[in-house]
């Protein structure tokens, strides 16, 4: 598990004048599930491509299952798998005829093939569709059969690049069960997202906005490092709205989030949040029926990460204390 399959070291890709990716340096051992997060436009897909060898860095180094990302671009296709929301499965073929063409691309022989097939045709869970043409499966279904085909030549290290966008919530966490047997056999597995609740289910985990880095480190450790406290307040008189607005503007406050009646109160850096909270509102006339306790998640420590960037020099400086 101390294996290193991807380690980089100040990479980085411009487009003219645009810097897309900026300076990242990550390791990533075998065997992990490793989630880079980030919004639409924050540079995932581009350090994927990168470390695939589909995209040449502008600067910086970096190794993928052993190979440089510069000099053996060819050699670390054949070593990886790579799957996205737009994979490309043959619609008039069907789910079989589909694993024995991804299988011939990655030059299985015959005998490996069929070995390949079955394995991943029970795996999946698509023994009994192996006959079905893939055009008439659903969007979850057809995920199976992408995920099967991008790991038929059973490759030590698995990209996947938004591969649950538009994707059912059932069928979503049916494929992260999936993602986790893959990863026990062995597999490293370096997924990119902005679906929050994927991101929790990662070993480990990297922010990334505006193409930079903000920090890695497992779910539980992004979250504790913002030092955050999240209440659920429930209101007398439900005032939600007018104690929202009681609430932000101080720099104590990160977040207030209306969830249905309740309010969803995060704050940072504060030893006693619900004392501070009922004081707040008490000021403003508003009585707190009931608070709550409740964790901190990843979308709040994110949420919280990429607006302390966004600020001006200044306040982002305050809002890192």
């Amino acid at each position: 598990m101390n294996e290193v399959v991807i380690e980089t070291e100040h990479l980085e890709r411009r487009f003219g004048d645009l810097v897309a990716v900026r300076d990242v340096s990550l390791t990533v051992r075998r065997g992990e599930i490793f989630g880079v997060l980030g919004p639409n436009g924050a540079g995932k897909s581009t350090t994927i491509r990168m470390l695939c060898g589909i995209l040449d860095p502008s600067s910086g180094r970096g190794t993928v299952v052993g190979y440089d990302i510069r000099k053996e671009p060819e050699k670390i296709k054949e070593r990886i798998g790579y799957m996205t929301q737009r994979f490309s499965l043959y619609e008039d073929l069907t789910v079989e005829e589909n694993l024995a063409f991804y299988a011939g691309i990655y030059g299985l022989s015959y005998r490996q093939r069929r070995d390949r097939i079955a394995r991943v045709l029970d795996r999946s869970g698509l023994s009994s569709r192996r006959k079905q043409i893939a055009g008439t499966l659903s969007g979850g279904w057809k995920q199976r059969v992408a995920l099967a085909s991008s790991t038929i030549h059973e490759p030590p290290l698995l990209f996947l690049d938004e591969p649950t966008a538009g994707v059912d919530p059932v069928s979503r966490r049916e494929f992260w069960e999936q993602i986790h047997h893959i990863s026990a056999e062995g597999t490293t597995v370096l997924v990119t997202t902005h679906y929050m609740d994927e991101a929790e289910r990662c070993h480990r985990l990297a922010f990334i906005f505006r193409g930079r880095l903000l920090g890695v480190g497992t779910p539980d450790e992004m979250v504790a490092e913002r030092n955050l406290r999240v209440l659920e307040l429930d209101l007398d008189g439900d005032p939600t709205v007018a104690a929202a607005e009681a609430l932000r503007g101080a720099p104590e406050i990160d977040e207030v989030m209306h969830l249905g009646r309740v309010l969803r109160v995060a704050t940072r850096g504060v030893p006693d949040a619900e004392a501070w909270v009922r004081a707040r509102l008490a000021q403003n006339g508003i009585d707190v029926r009931a608070a709550r306790s409740v964790r901190a998640s990843v979308e709040d420590a994110f949420v919280s990460t990429v607006r302390a960037e966004s600020m001006d020099p200044a306040d982002a400086t305050r809002a890192r204390a």
